[in-house]
């Protein structure tokens, strides 16, 4: 697994580029076994509940639509969102980066004395890494969500949106259990429903003590000031309506304009992600109603690169995300190599898109420059999205940043400048083809080139070469047909 660091906008990211995690991820069997069965598992669910619906393709541009026309009005919806949610009670924050929402969410749970919070699963506090922060100003956060909690007890980071152990077998899981959990029953075996029943026994003593409550959320409406989280194992009910103060860290590209717009997202959103036709749970409130649920309720609106983002009338589709995560499931890369690869809160093809927007490109050794390679461009991801985001466009339009970012030549420029230098006359390229009876030799037995020089070692790094072909094309032509090429 990659290392990672924060980069001044507290995006968590790689050290390393996606080639180099990649190649290690490749040579993991096991990986490779998990996540074939659990995407190939996931498509087809998805496949059978969409094929139900007549209308699918026109609930697809509906989605795009109203996302289109989102993101044109995204400042005075929020404005709308900010002024509902304080008429009904609720208290709305700013955040212009991580460390500004990071700073909020600490202040406001060392406001109610608390040492504890019960977190339900959220892409936006892990983008800004909340609970490390937490957990510097002395206060423990317990995620709820079966997987996230997976991944919390095995100090190990998510790798899908949706999923963020499909990394992991019950194998795996029941040994993380049984070394990570205290008073679980020594004689756990992996059955799933074992495995369930000792993660909700584990949580039920934290939903009961916790005076706080952190969320994300799936989608707000502006016109009510009302937010939604969907779910399927119930844990995020028990996260909104339980504990006295509930904070909830919203990406502000979440709104919708309307509650007929979130008609069409809740029928999209299930069928996508899960593979159901709706979500077992699915929670809204608004503000806070007196003696029902927290009775004190703070929204952190979170920009952290989304204004940049929002700034490039292409790049700004990447903001119609709706994380369902049905692009990850489709895509060959993300299938072989998984989450971690990518060295980003947000993976697979839409974070191969959305993390160089968000974070930048510094430069040629920046590993956001490799993340748009990490797709053959087939085009799943575009046919799976269910809001249309034309992510082969976005991928070449962040190649093209990449290129721009380089400040010094490359071993990819020097490589191509002496193709070009090669392939100018036909002398040259006489004698390139000669020079190819070397890679034959390199090659051996096994005829595959696995390491090569620099500048070509950029190549053999993350990729074998085949051996050249025993003759040139001219050769052949030459032998079969007696004269040249």
């Amino acid at each position: 697994m990659p290392t990672v660091a924060s980069d001044p906008h507290g995006h968590l990211r790689g050290t390393e580029s996606f080639p180099e995690a990649a190649h290690r991820a490749l040579a993991d069997t096991q990986l490779r076994r998990n996540l074939g069965h659990a995407t190939r598992t996931i498509r087809a669910k998805r496949a059978a509940v969409v094929g139900e619906v007549d209308d699918w393709e026109e609930l697809r541009r509906a989605g795009e639509t109203i996302k289109a026309d989102t993101m044109a009005r995204l400042p005075e919806l929020l404005v709308q969102l900010e002024e509902q949610v304080t008429a009904r009670g609720g208290v709305v924050h700013w955040a212009r980066d991580a460390e500004e929402a990071n700073r909020i969410v600490v202040d406001l749970v060392r406001g109610t004395g608390a040492d504890e919070v019960v977190k339900v699963k959220s892409m936006a506090t892990q983008e800004t890494g909340l609970n490390e922060a937490l957990e510097a100003a002395g206060v423990a956060a317990f995620e709820t969500d079966l997987a996230e909690l997976i991944v919390q007890l095995s100090h190990d980071r998510p790798s899908h949106f949706l999923v963020p152990a499909i990394h992991r077998n019950r194998a795996e899981i029941r040994e993380i259990f049984l070394r990570e959990m205290p008073d679980v029953d020594p004689s756990l075996t992996d059955e799933p429903r074992r495995l369930a029943m000792a993660a909700r026994a584990h949580l039920r003593r934290k939903f009961l003590t916790a005076r706080v409550g952190i969320s994300g959320v799936n989608f707000a409406v502006a016109e009510s000031g009302t937010l939604s989280v969907v779910e399927s194992e119930g844990n995020g009910r028990m996260c909104l309506t339980l504990p006295d103060t509930l904070i909830t860290v919203m990406g502000v590209e979440k709104v919708v304009p309307t509650w007929r717009d979130l008609e069409v997202f809740l029928q999209l959103l299930p069928r996508s992600s899960t593979g159901e036709r709706m979500n077992p749970y699915t929670s809204t409130w608004t503000g806070v109603t007196p003696g029902d649920g927290p009775q004190t309720f703070h929204l952190v609106l979170l920009d952290n690169g989304r204004s940049n983002v929002l700034a490039s009338p292409d790049g700004r589709q990447a903001l119609h995300c709706i994380r369902c995560s049905a692009c990850l499931n489709v895509c060959p890369v993300y299938e072989r190599t998984g989450g971690h690869a990518y060295g980003s809160i947000y993976p697979g093809p839409i974070g191969a898109v959305l993390s160089p927007q968000l974070t930048g490109i510094s430069g040629p050794d920046d590993v956001n420059a490799s993340l748009p390679y990490a797709s053959s461009l087939c085009g799943a991801c575009f046919d799976a999205c269910p809001v249309r985001i034309d992510i082969p466009h976005l991928l070449v339009q962040q190649r093209a940043a990449a290129i721009d970012a380089h400040t010094r030549p490359t071993a990819q420029d020097a490589t191509m400048r002496a193709m070009a230098l090669a392939m100018t006359t036909p002398a040259r390229f006489r004698l390139a083809e000669r020079a190819l009876g070397l890679g034959r030799v390199l090659a051996g037995r096994k005829q595959r080139i696995t390491a090569l020089p620099w500048p070509m070692s950029g190549w053999t790094n993350a990729r074998d070469l085949p051996a050249p072909p025993p003759e040139t094309f001219r050769q052949w032509w030459s032998r079969t047909h007696g004269e040249d090429a």
